[in-house]
């Protein structure tokens, strides 16, 4: 991974959505991030999109989320949107790869929207923890 190649996935994913949705939406930051629990993954800071937008969209948007973070070598294995506590603003598009303790709260998890600040779009369960995946 290099700075080149995700300055590109910046630009894509803006893009992307701004075609999809047409109206502007900013990716003002694109991380990669590791957490001190084991969590690793990359978060697409956001301005511009709501949880209507994701809801509305999620069936385009899915498979290019996916794509995106495979290319940055994440596995897509649990993909949601943050939201501005107490509102539908979308602050963040996260790709999380959950370590084996974080794991488990969001695999029972039931619905989209387990917690007021997240709307889960993706998550692949793990073998032995229930195989089967998640719609979306």
């Amino acid at each position: 991974m290099n700075a080149e190649k995700l300055l590109q996935a910046r630009a894509d994913l803006e893009n992307n959505l701004r075609a999809l949705l047409g109206r502007a939406v900013l990716v003002i930051e694109l991380d990669l991030f590791a957490l001190p629990c084991g969590c690793n993954g990359i978060t697409a800071n956001m301005r511009g999109l709501e949880l209507d937008d994701v809801e509305v969209f999620e069936e385009q948007m899915l498979p290019y989320f996916k794509k995106m973070a495979a290319s940055l070598d994440i596995p897509p294995s649990f993909i949601f949107a943050r939201l501005v506590p107490g509102s539908s603003v979308v602050a963040a598009i996260n790709w999380r790869v959950l370590c084996d303790r974080c794991y488990p709260e969001f695999a029972r998890a039931r619905g989209k929207k387990p917690r007021p600040d997240i709307y889960i779009m993706h998550i692949e369960r793990r073998e032995g923890r229930g195989s089967e995946k998640r719609k979306g």
